[in-house]
């Protein structure tokens, strides 16, 4: 019988590792798997459709639920998640002692659009008293001059170009913007230039009484699935999210291997034993009932911060055959 074949542009990830070397195959289908950063991917995925299959930003295809016709469906299948408050970066002479100090003030963000400034918008505004339109925003290339937002951005806020030839990166060293909003390590920061600081000194101790409050471990991808395809075969959703449950389970299985570490973390498996200890066995969770929380308040964030024009809710962003399955 014959199988689809169909591209599958995502990261190198522990997760998706069994599909990409093939111990993992969805059934029905051939995967070629394009191991490619995730700005590529979003970007060539977002504005050209290139690939079948694809990691997306979260941010970005809730954005895309706006458009008729809808150019994807996604899988709660949710290849990053990350706690950012650790993505708060300051200028040093800032004058930023407290997250409070952060309203007035310039802060940059690579897109607006980002999953991750979304989230950390919506923290801050939520929990550290900085209103989402208490500062004023600029955007552009974090360490390259010349990026641009890959979709339309229409909020209402105070949102600006940074200068053409400049970037994120320097203009927070230099002290021309106050703040830097990344999902990424800013250079100056990684190359210990003492101008530039975390907003929160102990950010794993932040990080953690964050999710104790709330039990939120933020989501940042999905993968989605060109809509065109899918209407064509609705069978590949269910095959695809049963798929990368397998890779993702093989993962949690080999990261536990202390024979030999997998990673160059010498205290790998403690802090695992630590992060099942404190966000459950199921620490990376996917489908859609296990998630509807943490997804439910990223969409309100996005709402409110004028990236989505509908309110949605989590059941509406996945096909729905991920959300059921046969029983015997």
């Amino acid at each position: 019988m014959s199988r689809l074949h169909l591209t599958f542009a995502c990261g190198d990830y522990d997760r998706t590792r069994a599909l990409e070397d093939g111990s993992v195959r969805p059934d029905g289908i051939d995967l070629t798997y394009l191991r490619l950063p995730v700005e590529e991917t979003f970007f060539r995925m977002l504005r050209h459709r290139e690939f079948d299959v694809a990691e997306m930003s979260l941010s970005t295809y809730v954005a895309t639920l706006d458009q008729s016709p809808r150019p994807f469906v996604a899988l709660p299948v949710f290849t990053s998640r990350m706690f950012r408050h650790g993505g708060i970066y300051l200028n040093a002479q800032a004058g930023i002692e407290a997250p409070s100090d952060l309203c007035g003030k310039r802060v940059g963000s690579p897109e607006f659009q980002l999953t991750a400034c979304v989230w950390i918008r919506g923290i801050m505004a939520e929990h550290h008293g900085v209103p989402v339109d208490s500062v004023t925003y600029y955007t552009g290339g974090q360490e390259t001059a010349g990026r641009i937002e890959k979709g339309k951005v229409d909020t209402g806020l105070d949102i600006r170009p940074i200068p053409a030839g400049a970037t994120l990166s320097r203009m927070l060293a230099d002290g021309e913007i106050d703040a830097l909003y990344t999902p990424r390590v800013p250079s100056p920061f990684r190359d210990g230039d003492a101008r530039v600081g975390r907003l929160f000194d102990d950010v794993v101790a932040v990080e953690k009484e964050y999710f104790a409050a709330t039990g939120i471990f933020p989501i940042m991808h999905v993968v989605v699935v060109r809509r065109e395809l899918y209407e064509r075969h609705r069978w590949v959703a269910q095959s695809l999210y049963k798929a990368c449950r397998l890779a993702r389970d093989d993962a949690y299985t080999r990261i536990y291997d202390s024979s030999a570490l997998r990673f160059m973390e010498p205290w790998l498996i403690q802090h695992l034993e630590e992060s099942k200890r404190l966000l459950g066995h199921d620490y990376w969770s996917y489908g859609l009932a296990a998630n509807e929380k943490t997804l439910d308040v990223f969409l309100r964030y996005h709402h409110e911060q004028g990236l989505s024009r509908t309110r949605y809710v989590a059941a509406d962003l996945f096909a729905p055959e991920t959300s059921e399955a046969f029983v015997i």
